[in-house]
């Protein structure tokens, strides 16, 4: 295996970690209004339970994106000036709901009054929703391709994203990250919470999937996806489409831990049908050209180089994780107190 694969691999593997560990976050975010206590008015805190389940770890997944970035910008410039000059918008709103979401997470507990708990809980689903929405926005464009200028630059307008199939794709992402937050929250929660959250689960579990079918059937009428490697696609598909029966599945009959599994695999898998459903381009114009892994990569000097803190810093990112979920594991109110 070349060491342009390999980085390609690592750049694949960050970007699916990212969508596992802050598609949960995304999920409870948008969930906990809905997942909240059965208190009395005067009371209620509105959906805490969705955000304890998150809590010690909302930060910390953060950390995938950051090394997703550095290793597009260190190891992929030609790729990196190209996706983020062609959507431009859409990372704008992807990094402004991401601040929106934290503060808002972080400012609620500090509220005293309900309206002002309120006002923090539509923050924090629109810092949840906007990052959901526009990840599936970015995955629908990189399947469906983009136009190519004369200079070799690419163009994104609101004409491409605002097409059927991009937006399925949008609709099918908010709905996933939604259906693996209410996983991950059953997982997390005492009884009452888990089997509402369970119920959530699979009903969103069945909309991501009805709306996935038609972002297919535009596929197999022509204008949808356009890919590759054709048959490599199909797959990759097909165990999208399994993960999520396996997820719906699980969730209805009370296996928390396998139904979890279940929804990382499906929010892991649409990396992997960009990677390997367009290799070897990273970007495609839709007519079987784009900007390919030779010409979106640095120089071998480089890599080299990117490769003697690659070995320290990837280990050290999986090392926190798993420290991490080791140390906070168990469900919210057993093991650590609440934070939010």
């Amino acid at each position: 295996m070349s060491l342009e694969t390999v980085w390609l691999a690592l750049l694949g593997l960050l970007l699916a970690g990212y969508f596992v560990l802050g598609g949960y976050d995304y999920g409870a975010q948008m969930l906990h209004p809905f997942l909240g206590r059965d208190e009395p008015e005067e009371k209620r805190t509105s959906g805490n339970a969705a955000l304890d389940a998150i809590a010690p770890f909302f930060l910390g997944n953060e950390v995938w994106l950051v090394a997703f970035a550095g290793v597009l910008f260190g190891a992929f410039p030609h790729l990196e000036g190209t996706l983020l000059s062609g959507m431009y918008p859409l990372i704008v709103a992807i990094l402004a709901g991401l601040v929106l979401g934290n503060a808002a997470v972080q400012l609620r507990r500090r509220s005293r009054s309900l309206r002002g708990r309120r006002a923090w809980d539509v923050l924090i689903v629109f810092g949840g929703a906007v990052p959901a929405v526009c990840w599936g926005l970015v995955v629908g464009l990189m399947l469906h391709g983009v136009p190519r200028r004369a200079d070799g630059s690419f163009h994104i307008g609101f004409g491409e994203v605002f097409t059927p199939f991009v937006l399925a794709c949008g609709a099918t992402t908010v709905l996933l990250f939604a259906a693996h937050g209410a996983a991950f929250v059953a997982l997390r929660s005492e009884d009452d919470i888990a089997t509402k959250a369970r119920e959530l689960g699979a009903k969103l579990i069945g909309g991501a999937a009805a709306v996935g079918a038609l972002a297919l059937l535009l596929t197999l009428f022509g204008v949808g996806a356009s890919m590759t490697n054709r048959a490599t696609s199909a797959v990759i598909t097909a165990a999208f489409v399994a993960a999520l029966g396996a997820g719906w599945w699980y969730l209805t009959r009370g296996h928390e831990v396998l139904a979890f599994v279940a929804t990382c695999c499906a929010t892991a898998l649409p990396v992997l049908l960009l990677g390997a459903g367009h290799y070897p381009y990273l970007l495609t114009t839709g007519a079987g050209a784009g900007l390919d892994i030779d010409h979106a990569i640095t120089d071998d000097a480089t890599l080299k180089i990117l490769s003697g803190f690659g070995v320290l810093v990837i280990p050290t990112i999986l090392a926190y994780q798993f420290w991490s979920w080791w140390a906070f594991r168990g469900r919210t109110g057993q093991r650590h107190p609440s934070y939010f």
